[in-house]
């Protein structure tokens, strides 16, 4: 069964998004080294598959995902396709390649990141990804990873820079180049706080709203129904316990799962055996059901990942399934649930 080819508005623009779509963070080397011949085959997969909205950004792989899409994508018929990408880091050859360390990729490229939010930093990354994307125009540009927890001290001059970064982006969206402007979000706090900062068509989610967690509901995703700003959820895994389920080696958060974590996606396991409901499906549909997400972009580094999650996205489950999750106290009980 095909893809669904339905569409839906981001925010009050003009781009439309699939409801399902590839994240591209995994063929950078997310949690290790990816193949020229694994890359290639996981893209052509989904192109197969149906999947027409791509994800990417510069971080990933030092640049090596924007250059594997583009090199994919290049040739493709650009308005069968959504592309965005990321700003706020610009990439730089590093002063002593011989010995960079280019973790915490593995395979990334050779290239040294600067953090830049400001709008020459902005306007010279936006060159750089249409390059290594090989692209004349990307659909929507986020602004990316923008949170006190990881910058500390330099928080605040990177706030102050994107006063000046975001009239690149309205400048870029009034002439047309690129049709919608979003933030890359990973923490709830930034979700309440950092968005805030700036006018937004939607923001890209990476963990805040998932089937383990939704802390969010009340506060984050509330303030966006009624902002009318689109959400995208970037991790609907959780980085990988919602696909693998509990166990050892299991992730949560881009690190090894903590140990309520792991007894928590055990009892929703139970409950999806008692229904007969794979645990990445109901991880896949639960978040599209909330009025403001639009579309779900799992990643994947094997071209039976990008199979095996088309399957779950099209499978089904039952209302009473939802239901004993929230009877259960597993999701929240006011949380959308798939009709």
């Amino acid at each position: 069964m095909p893809l669904p080819s339905d569409r839906r508005q981001v925010g009050s623009t003009s781009l439309r998004l699939p409801r399902f779509g590839l994240g591209t963070a995994h063929l950078g080397g997310m949690f290790g080294r990816v193949s020229e011949p694994d890359s290639q085959a996981t893209l052509q997969a989904a192109w197969d598959g149906g999947v027409r909205y791509y994800d990417t950004a510069p971080w990933y792989g030092r640049g090596l995902s924007e250059h594997r899409l583009g090199a994919f994508l290049c040739n493709r018929p650009r308005d069968e396709l959504v592309v965005t990408t990321k700003l706020g880091r610009v990439l730089h050859r590093p002063k002593d390649p011989a010995a960079f360390d280019r973790a915490p990729w593995g395979g990334g490229l050779n290239f040294d990141v600067e953090f830049n939010y400001s709008y020459d930093g902005f306007m010279r990354a936006y060159e750089q990804c249409l390059q290594r994307l090989a692209l004349d125009t990307v659909d929507a540009l986020l602004v990316h990873d923008l949170d006190a927890e990881s910058h500390g001290e330099r928080f605040a001059g990177h706030a102050k820079d994107l006063e000046s970064g975001i009239k690149a982006l309205e400048e870029l969206k009034r002439a047309g180049d690129i049709k919608a402007i979003g933030m890359g979000i990973n923490l709830a706090s930034s979700l309440d706080n950092v968005a805030t900062l700036v006018d937004l068509d939607f923001v890209l989610v990476a963990m805040p709203y998932t089937l383990i967690d939704q802390a969010v509901l009340h506060t984050g995703l509330a303030r966006c129904v009624k902002r009318g700003i689109s959400v995208i959820i970037g991790a609907p895994f959780a980085s990988g316990i919602l696909a693998t389920g509990a166990g050892p080696g299991a992730r949560y958060f881009y690190r090894p799962a903590p140990d309520d974590v792991q007894a928590k996606v055990g009892k929703i396991e139970e409950v999806c055996r008692r229904h007969g409901v794979r645990l990445p499906s109901a991880a896949l549909q639960f978040p599209l059901a909330h009025p403001a997400v639009v579309a779900v972009i799992p990643g994947a580094a094997r071209a039976g990942e990008v199979q095996a999650n088309i399957e779950s996205f099209l499978a089904s489950a039952p209302a009473d399934f939802w239901s004993e999750l929230k009877t259960l106290g597993l999701i929240d009980p006011e949380a959308p649930t798939p009709a």
